[in-house]
């Protein structure tokens, strides 16, 4: 299952820099996962900052 972010992101982009596949991209206003490139690797989620970042 691909993750998603919630609209609490504060668009900081720390997710995109960590993800493996490039599924992160900086889209408007906060950052959103492509769920069809996304591994479910989980690292994104535990660099979020603010906890944005949960299972889709």
């Amino acid at each position: 299952m691909a993750r998603k972010v919630t609209d609490a992101c504060v668009n900081c982009g720390a997710c995109e820099a960590v993800c493996p596949v490039g599924a992160i991209a900086e889209g408007d206003g906060q950052h959103v996962v492509d769920p069809d490139v996304c591994i479910d690797c989980g690292a994104c989620e535990g660099e979020c900052p603010v906890g944005a970042i949960e299972e889709a």
